[in-house]
C-alpha cells in the first residue's frame, strides 16, 4: 500500500536524556522501520536564542542544518511533553527559527503531546502548525495524558487505547505524505 520508504524527522520537546517523549519516537520508528525511515533531530538545546535580525542567508549554520533537516524529510513528527503549560523553551525557540520560512508549508506533520496533562501544549503546538501552514488531518494531533503510566520504558504502549490511536495517527500521516 506504501510502496516507498518515506523519510520522517523526529523532533523530541524534552530536553531529558532517554526521557519519555524521546522514547516514544524510539518505539514508533522501531515500529515502523519497514516503511519509514527516522532521522531524529537532537540539536534543539544547541539552537541559538531566535533572532529575527539573523534569518535566512544571515542564520547560524547549525539554524541552516536544521532547515536542510526539514527540507529534506517528507514528513515531520514532534513529541513533546508540556513543561508549566506550555511547550518546552527549545521547542519553541525552534519553531521561531522556522516561522518566516516556507519550510513547514503543506508538509506532512504529525504531533504528540505525552505529558502529566498536556492540554494546553497540545493547544498551542496546534495552533502553530495551523499558523505554518502544515499539512496535517485531525488524526495527526494525539494527546497522550498521564503518558508514563501507558508506555513501556522502550515507548511502546502499554495499553489498547494508546496503542490505537497511535497506530491511526501512523496510518493518516503515511495516507498524508502520500497524497
Amino acid at each position: 500500500m506504501f510502496p516507498l520508504r518515506k523519510k520522517i524527522l523526529a523532533i523530541c520537546g524534552s530536553t531529558r536524556r532517554n526521557s519519555s517523549n524521546e522514547n516514544i519516537l524510539k518505539g514508533i520508528a522501531n515500529a515502523y522501520r519497514t516503511d519509514l525511515e527516522f532521522e531524529f533531530y537532537n540539536d534543539l538545546t544547541n539552537l541559538p536564542y531566535f533572532n529575527p535580525d539573523f534569518v535566512d542567508d544571515l542564520a547560524p549554520q547549525i539554524v541552516k542544518e536544521f532547515y536542510k533537516a526539514i527540507e529534506n524529510a517528507d514528513g515531520i513528527i514532534f513529541c513533546t511533553p508540556e513543561y508549566v503549560f506550555s511547550l518546552p523553551g527549545v521547542l519553541k525557540n525552534a519553531l521561531e527559527w522556522t516561522i518566516s520560512t516556507t519550510l513547514f508549508h503543506d508538509k506532512p506533520t504529525a504531533i504528540i503531546v505525552a505529558s502529566g496533562q498536556g492540554q494546553k501544549a497540545f493547544e498551542s503546538i496546534k495552533i502553530i502548525m495551523n499558523t505554518m501552514s502544515v499539512k496535517m488531518p485531525d488524526d495527526c494531533a494525539i494527546l497522550i495524558s498521564g503518558a508514563r503510566s501507558k508506555f513501556t520504558g522502550e515507548g511502546t504502549p502499554n495499553n489498547e487505547s494508546t496503542k490505537n490511536d497511535i497506530e491511526k495517527m501512523i496510518h493518516s500521516f503515511r495516507l498524508t505524505m502520500n497524497a
